[in-house]
């Protein structure tokens, strides 16, 4: 028996999702870590914007960030984006912290 993930507040990851999108920008292209993470976020923003947005995928899709974004702040330079941060904050997003 699966459990029920804690309901996700959709207003605070898009606005998560915002400053993280942000930060992307800043980030040299190429890196195939960094490219995957952009469509991660992508992906995460279709799903909030989707009409029939459910907070399990929502909650799928975050996961997924936060996955992406441990495997790939060693490769982040400086401060452009402060992977720890936005890791922790997707963690406590997600009833994980």
């Amino acid at each position: 028996m699966s459990a029920v993930p804690p309901e996700v507040n959709l207003d605070e990851v898009s606005q998560l999702m915002e400053q993280l999108e942000r930060d992307l920008s800043r980030v040299r292209a190429g890196g195939a870590s960094v490219d995957t993470l952009r469509a991660e976020v992508e992906q995460l923003r279709q799903a909030l914007a989707a009409a029939d947005a459910s907070p399990g995928d929502v909650h799928q899709n975050l996961h997924g960030v936060r996955d992406r974004l441990s495997a790939v702040s060693d490769e982040l330079v400086g401060d452009a984006l402060k992977g720890s941060d936005y890791i922790n904050r997707i963690a406590r997003l997600l009833g994980l912290g």
